[in-house]
């Protein structure tokens, strides 16, 4: 295989259809960075999920940036590295910075399968040719507009929906939503937004049902979320806490929740993902694929993903027109009548780039060659 000849860097912004709301805030739209590799004719595709504020992580668009310009980049060509496997393996000398590195990793893989002539699922040795879809939710302005955007959902043909909380912003809004439909697969994020002050108030979501309580939790906190989930029936999800293998048994052994949510560019590329998820099947502990709001190019790397067999809760993987008007892929995901989303059969990522869509929304291009 011959080294990798440039690598280039978009920095993009895109505007949401509809604002997204966490225990963060509001976000209206995302930066994110493309990764291309190039080699022989192919471009390996990968996508920077890190956004611009520091809120879900401390990653943001402009360190990842940095990371990939003065350490990552440099690395690959310094070092001849054209594995993606030993690209991780090599990186790791450099702490943390995971959404940065897996952006650049992704592209890698990408274009070790188009060497291959083999979409990524097969690469990775899965066999699913469909993977399980859900919505997330964010908070809204008031409880009739939420319910009327889920019913929307539902009739787009949404099997699952995930609903963002926060203090004051969670049992009135479930009980509104079990009054309405009482046996929809319900789950509940968190996103850290409370405290152990707050456990007697998330003991009350017992009472809806729900499939899973996402990370109530800071992500260092797993402590509290063994003591938590020890007095509550909920299964409680690890997202933010689920930050490396490490961590993830370590919260095994704790008992600090009985679900994780891999995110790739969270846990800093595939190699890493697929060793939660084979560690998770082990164990018998449910997985399920978490979403960054990426593009079409991250969708389609988490769709390849989710293909493993350990991924049979509803994943956060939804078409396209769910956050972006257009999306810098054609033609653009979709949701299948089945409430599924197709794993793509071509080569690599199995989804087409529009360069054009991708250079309108381009704030910064830089390019890198050996």
């Amino acid at each position: 295989m011959k080294s990798i000849e440039r690598i280039e860097l978009s920095v993009f912004e895109l505007v949401y259809r509809h604002y997204f709301e966490t225990s963060f805030g509001r976000e209206e739209g995302r930066t994110g960075i493309i990764v291309r590799v190039f080699s022989e004719g192919l471009c390996g595709y990968g996508e920077v999920v890190a956004d611009k504020f520091p809120l879900y992580s401390y990653e943001t668009t402009a360190t990842a940036r940095l990371l990939l310009k003065e350490l990552l980049i440099p690395l690959v060509f310094s070092d001849g590295i054209r594995e993606p496997d030993d690209f991780a393996a090599r990186a790791a000398v450099y702490k943390g910075h995971a959404m940065a590195k897996a952006g650049l990793e992704l592209a890698l893989w990408d274009l070790k399968a188009k060497r291959s002539g083999i979409p990524l699922s097969r690469l990775y040795g899965a066999e699913r040719r469909e993977v399980n879809s859900g919505v997330s939710v964010g908070i809204q302005d008031t409880i009739p507009q939420l319910l009327e955007r889920i019913e929307n959902f539902l009739t787009e043909g949404y099997p699952r929906i995930k609903i963002k909380i926060k203090p004051g912003w969670d049992t009135a809004v479930c009980r509104e939503i079990r009054r309405r439909w009482p046996g929809l697969p319900l789950q509940v994020d968190a996103n850290a937004g409370y405290t152990p002050a707050d456990t007697d108030r998330l003991r009350e979501l017992d009472e809806f049902d729900l499939t899973m309580l996402e990370q109530p939790f800071t992500g260092e906190d797993l402590w509290d979320h063994a003591r938590l989930q020890k007095l509550i029936r909920t299964p409680i999800c690890l997202d933010e806490s689920a930050k490396s293998f490490l961590a993830v048994r370590q919260a095994r052994e704790l008992g600090s929740g009985r679900i994780v949510n891999i995110k790739v560019g969270r846990v800093g590329g595939i190699g890493e993902a697929r060793r939660i998820h084979d560690f998770c099947l082990d164990q018998g502990m449910p997985v399920w694929c978490g979403g960054m709001l990426e593009t079409g190019i991250g969708r389609a790397h988490n769709i390849h993903l989710a293909a493993l067999p350990g991924f049979q809760l509803a994943n956060d993987i939804s078409a396209s027109r769910r956050y972006f008007d257009r999306d810098l892929i054609d033609p653009e995901i979709e949701l299948t009548g089945e409430g599924t989303i197709a794993v793509p059969e071509g080569p690599g990522i199995g989804v087409n780039p529009d360069e054009k869509r991708i250079r309108d929304v381009t704030l910064l291009h830089e390019t890198f060659s050996a």
